[in-house]
């Protein structure tokens, strides 16, 4: 018997003389919604970004991966593609993120949105080939017409339904409606939670540890200063840093201030969920301190007027780190 042709046999053909199938044309653009609402400035900081955003990575990679693989209605069901695409994307979204750690982009926003951009739509193409070499009663589809008027006709034209029928009908539906948009607001608008700010510093190569300690008259010595506000708006922070001398009574294990000169002053704008973290350096000109203070000030700054332990204490953050100074030779 003679083998039965496929409608298209080529890529060409594939993309050329074939439609984009719908359930793979909303993928694409649901994508660029996303990569729209996460660049554009305003919608970037609306809810329609986690509106789009959760999408995208709890369900549409996995979508077209099930799609590539499986691009006959007959090779599974619609609920076993729905279950496999939620579980893939879950799989493969944090591998991606495992790779990129490795690569010398790192895990941030630009190469996790481009490679899950180019997965998904690589995934596409390929699907929409496999679904052309199929015949056209074999190819996958979702019934989107059917589904519309099978809805439609249950709520509003059933036969034999009376007006009191259709009307409870339009309630429910506004009901479920309502149900799913206020799930949908609470999801992508959570409530505020405790409002706080980070103030840290590292040392060389940013990390928690070796921190210059050990400073020369003349020569200069650096460290990072990081910032992450958690406030949930954009912040004007005023960093304050000092050259202090502390005198220690271990009898009555005290502490207290004897000196205290002004370093640097500078503002750092930080974005809500952001850390800033910076380069900072400094250079010791005597060896009559043995501290570095560092203050931290959201929009109220003290006047200059207040010195020694009164503005330590009305600082935001505060902190220091004990040092040892040696006159260069």
């Amino acid at each position: 018997m003679e083998r039965m042709q496929h409608p298209y046999e080529t890529i060409i053909d594939a993309f050329a003389r074939m439609s984009i199938p719908r359930d793979l044309l909303a993928c694409e653009l649901w994508l660029a919604g996303a990569i729209f609402t996460i660049y554009l400035p305003y919608l970037d900081a609306s809810f329609l970004r986690v509106l789009f955003g959760i999408p995208l990575i709890l369900f549409i990679p996995g979508y077209a991966i099930i799609a590539a693989l499986f691009p006959a209605a007959k090779d599974i069901d619609g609920i076993e593609r729905i279950a496999l695409s939620f579980g893939l994307s879950i799989a493969v979204v944090p591998l991606t993120g495992l790779v990129l750690n490795y690569t010398p982009w790192g895990i941030r926003l630009d190469p996790i949105v481009t490679c899950l951009s180019i997965l998904t739509v690589a995934l596409c193409i390929a699907a929409q080939y496999r679904r052309a070499r199929l015949l056209p009663e074999e190819r996958f589809s979702v019934p989107f017409r059917e589904m519309y008027h099978a809805v439609s006709g249950e709520f509003f034209s059933k036969p034999g339904s009376s007006r009191t029928d259709r009307v409870l009908s339009a309630i429910l539906l506004i009901a479920i409606i309502a149900a799913v948009a206020t799930t949908v607001y609470v999801v992508v608008v959570p409530k505020e939670g405790e409002k706080f700010t980070e103030f840290f510093i590292l040392g060389e190569n940013q990390k928690a540890a070796d921190y210059p300690t050990d400073l020369v008259t003349g020569v200069n010595s650096s460290l990072f200063i990081g910032i992450g506000n958690h406030e949930y708006r954009t912040v004007n922070y005023t960093v304050e840093t000092y050259f202090t001398n502390m005198s220690v009574d271990e009898s009555t294990n005290t502490t207290t201030l004897d000196r205290m000169d002004l370093i640097d002053r500078f503002t750092v704008s930080v974005p809500d969920n952001q850390t800033v973290i910076q380069p900072y350096s400094f250079t010791p000109a005597t060896t009559s301190f043995n501290r570095i203070d560092l203050l931290l000030f959201n929009e109220t700054v003290p006047d200059d007027q207040v010195q020694g332990m009164d503005r330590i204490n009305l600082s935001y953050r505060d902190l220091h780190l004990w040092v040892r100074v040696r006159r260069s030779p």
